[in-house]
């Protein structure tokens, strides 16, 4: 029995060394692809950055004489972006917001860049990466690969499409009632924060349990409203009254699964199991007690009576070298070697203290 549970508590100790291991390798390749996806995104926008910066100084140098590059074979995609822009390389984990405070349907005002100061509501929020789709605010074209007309039904080489917009450049948009008027105004709040109280929300629902206030104030930002989605029974859905039936009655003289149920999800002999049959263990322990047995008792041959009487002699010239309180007993000649030992060390100390004597005088 003992070597039942040896043998349960190391395959745990195993696989719980082998899931830390497998963890940690998943997280050093997770963080090998977030970098590698940043840098061929952020190379990707320096090169079109680049092309742009080299296209406009031609047009300004040349003039009259710069290349046309609405013709050829760019004719039709001139000035479109690629869609990997679209779609920008998520966060590493330890550098995402705690608390996302921008959710599907607020109004917001853009902060930074071409839309500066124009408000819209929120389409998509993307938490890891930190960005948000603004509808109407920083479009641009977006060049449609040939395999992608077909699906999307469009037959033009590109197709306007709201760009991602940082969190960090836009900012709430919330109605407040002006103190001095009474009339109630936008008011673009510069900070919020995340507090409770966190509410209960249904499993359709995208929101966060969190509220949130206006920084300073301590005025709750609204969430926008959800509407329910309207679920209908079909032909082969099972009745809410057969789901909720109650057919299971806990015991205490049985328990919650039968054991054929526990061998079909593991396996009847498993390391793994801390639970195992009678007739399982009463073998284990069989098989603990022959062995015990074949230790003890061995067969006597005269190999095996010289072995024994060999064995016995060692031992007890071993105990015949060891005093009463088990220590070593010294023979004469390492007590005569010792006693020569500290005779030339005196010696040598008085033939020392002569030689300096004289030296003095």
């Amino acid at each position: 029995m003992q070597r039942v549970i040896q043998r349960t508590t190391s395959a745990r100790r195993q696989a719980l060394k082998k899931t830390i291991k497998n963890h940690e390798r998943q997280e050093l390749l997770d963080r090998v692809g977030i970098r590698r996806a940043r840098k061929d995104f952020g190379g990707a926008l320096s090169s079109q950055f680049q092309e742009a910066r080299k296209n406009r100084w031609e047009d300004w140098e040349k003039g009259p004489l710069a290349p046309m590059r609405d013709s050829g074979l760019q004719r039709t995609t001139y000035g479109g972006q690629d869609a990997s822009v679209l779609h920008p390389p998520r966060l590493p984990k330890q550098e995402q917001r705690r608390h996302v405070l921008f959710a599907e349907g607020d109004r917001v005002c853009v902060m930074r860049g071409r839309d500066q100061g124009k408000i819209n509501v929120i389409q998509q929020v993307n938490r890891d990466s930190e960005t948000v789709l603004i509808k109407g605010i920083n479009m641009a074209d977006v060049i449609i690969p040939e395999w992608a007309k077909d699906r999307l039904g469009n037959t033009g080489d590109t197709q306007p499409q709201a760009f991602p917009v940082s969190f960090d450049d836009i900012r709430h948009v919330i109605p407040l009632e002006d103190t001095e008027t009474g009339k109630m105004q936008n008011v673009i709040v510069q900070h919020a924060y995340a507090a409770g109280p966190y509410v209960e929300r249904g499993d359709h629902s995208k929101l966060p349990r969190f509220t949130r206030y206006v920084s300073g104030l301590d005025i709750e930002i609204p969430w926008p409203a959800e509407e329910e989605p309207v679920i209908t029974d079909g032909d082969m859905d099972t009745t809410r009254m057969a789901v909720e039936t109650s057919t299971f009655t806990p015991t205490l003289e049985q328990p919650p699964m039968p054991s054929t149920v526990i061998d079909e999800l593991r396996n009847k002999y498993s390391r793994f199991r801390t639970r195992h049959d009678p007739e399982y263990l009463r073998e284990k322990m069989k098989e603990d007690y022959r062995k015990e047995y074949r230790k003890t008792v061995s067969m006597m041959t005269p190999k095996t009576d010289a072995r024994n009487f060999m064995i016995a002699k060692a031992q007890e010239a071993r105990k015949a070298q060891l005093d009463a309180n088990g220590n070593g007993i010294l023979t004469p000649g390492a007590i005569d070697f010792i006693n020569t030992h500290l005779q030339n060390a005196q010696r040598l100390q008085k033939s020392k203290k002569s030689t300096k004597t004289k030296q003095a005088a």
